[in-house]
């Protein structure tokens, strides 16, 4: 809500038809209404989404019931929950959200990354499981983006096919992440030693860590946008705790043979961690259910193939994926981040 004198409605025309709006009631009174992006009148072609913006006065937590009559006598009822003023988006609330980002995203997983002389001090046993701890908090993530991008799918307005979508994109990004993968085993078959490192491994880890953190980042913003500011904190306070342990993940990769570059962590950091500043800015500005879904999928499909990229790791290094030992550390590596991620309820 704009300000406590003003109720916002977004509505979709879900169906095959034009329809009209005729009169709007806010708790069962009728009232004066405008419709804003319908092309100057109040009538929704198919598809077309308009604003339908009511001078009504409200009292910030107070539930309010909003009924929408059609041309055709259909009517159409909406409970607004707890409505509070949103703080809009100004060049201060963006600088805060870039700050919530960088503590949300980025120092947690810098700190999580911190583990890598441990790490690399491992025996060759120790680091399989190690990675195979990074494919179970990966594996995590995946399920956790997934069950929040069908929940958002039933959001969507039914003409754009929610579900579909979600699928659309987790198979879109799966092939996208093969193809990159395929190029990359074509440079190794070439002689390009780069390219045979784990460093590779290491930055498909960051970017899956990356596009989930990004809808981290949409939960953040599209929570302080609506006015639920106390939410908003909470999602903080517990995306900090539950993005500490994706740190080791990002490294594991490249504990095993030459150590990189200070610059190539740096890089990693910021390719898992700064997409929450990303995420928070478009959540800020304009989120959408359908946004938000399509966000998740992508996250979802390049997740599942950084997976099998690292039980191909652990392979290529003549270990055995299915070990007792590697088994165990992937169902640790989930358990702990199902630990962590009690802690964030939206």
């Amino acid at each position: 809500m704009p300000s406590d004198d003003t109720v916002v409605l977004h509505v979709t025309n879900n169906g095959p038809e034009s329809v009209t709006f005729s009169q709007v009631l806010v708790d069962e009174a009728y009232w004066e209404f405008r419709v804003e992006g319908a092309g100057g009148d109040r009538t929704l072609a198919p598809r077309q989404s308009a604003r339908i913006v009511v001078p009504y006065h409200w009292t910030p937590g107070w539930d309010l019931h909003v009924d929408l009559l059609l041309a055709d006598g259909t009517t159409v009822s909406h409970t607004i929950v707890a409505p509070q003023a949103s703080p809009g988006m100004t060049a201060t609330v963006l600088v805060t959200l870039a700050l919530v980002g960088v503590f949300v995203g980025i120092i947690p997983v810098v700190l999580g990354m911190l583990w890598f002389p441990f790490i690399r001090s491992m025996s060759d046993r120790a680091l399989h499981a190690m990675l195979l701890f990074a494919a179970g908090v990966l594996a995590f993530l995946a399920f956790d983006a997934a069950f929040e991008a069908f929940e958002l799918a039933d959001r969507i307005p039914g003409v754009y096919e929610g579900p579909l979508l979600v699928v659309l994109g987790v198979v879109g990004a799966l092939l996208s992440v093969q193809a990159v993968s395929a190029w990359r085993e074509r440079r190794v078959a070439a002689g390009d030693d780069r390219a045979a490192g784990g460093l590779w491994v290491a930055y498909l880890v960051a970017l899956g860590i990356g596009l989930h953190n990004l809808a981290e980042g949409l939960a953040i913003g599209s929570s302080f946008a609506l006015g639920r500011v106390s939410l908003g904190t909470f999602l903080v306070v517990g995306f900090m705790l539950h993005n500490v342990t994706e740190g080791p993940a990002v490294v594991a990769p490249v504990a095993d043979g030459e150590r990189p570059a200070l610059r190539h962590f740096a890089a990693l950091g910021l390719l898992a961690g700064a997409p929450v500043i990303l995420g928070g800015w478009i959540g800020g500005v304009a989120f959408s259910p359908t946004l938000g879904a399509l966000f998740l999928a992508v996250g979802v499909g390049a997740i599942l193939q950084v997976d099998w990229e690292l039980a191909r790791l652990v392979r290529a290094a003549d270990g055995r994926v299915a070990s007792a030992t590697n088994l165990l550390s992937f169902l640790v590596g989930f358990a702990v981040m199902y630990a962590t991620g009690i802690l964030v309820v939206v």
